[in-house]
């Protein structure tokens, strides 16, 4: 669905790719976002501009970000020098994780931006 104007996305077939190119994206492109591109009846793939690409790229790191400053106010993060990042990644490779609780560091002051 097309969520902002709650329709049906678009679609058009590999065959229309063959046979029509780049128009046929163009024109299933000029009512929405996005469009479906179907191979023998079955959705496959999903068509967009560059613009609108990127919009949804910087959407997903925004939430990724977002879910970082959470993850840091809940206390879920680890401060340890790269010496000790490297020695704990080490004996989680080698099964030695399961037996070595990460500890949560000491309390901090609120980072600085």
């Amino acid at each position: 669905m097309d969520d902002a104007n709650n329709r049906t996305m678009p679609s058009l077939t590999a065959n229309d790719l063959k046979t029509r190119g780049v128009a046929a994206i163009e024109e299933s492109l000029a009512n929405s976002t996005e469009a479906l591109v179907s191979v023998r009846g079955k959705a496959r793939f999903v068509v967009m501009e560059v613009a609108q690409y990127h919009y949804l790229r910087e959407c997903e790191l925004d939430a990724a970000l977002a879910q970082s400053h959470a993850d840091v106010a809940a206390g879920r993060f680890v401060a340890e020098s790269a010496q000790q990042h490297m020695a704990r990644l080490e004996a989680l490779l080698a099964g030695e994780g399961a037996r070595t609780p990460v500890k949560k560091p000491a309390a901090r002051k609120a980072a600085r931006r």
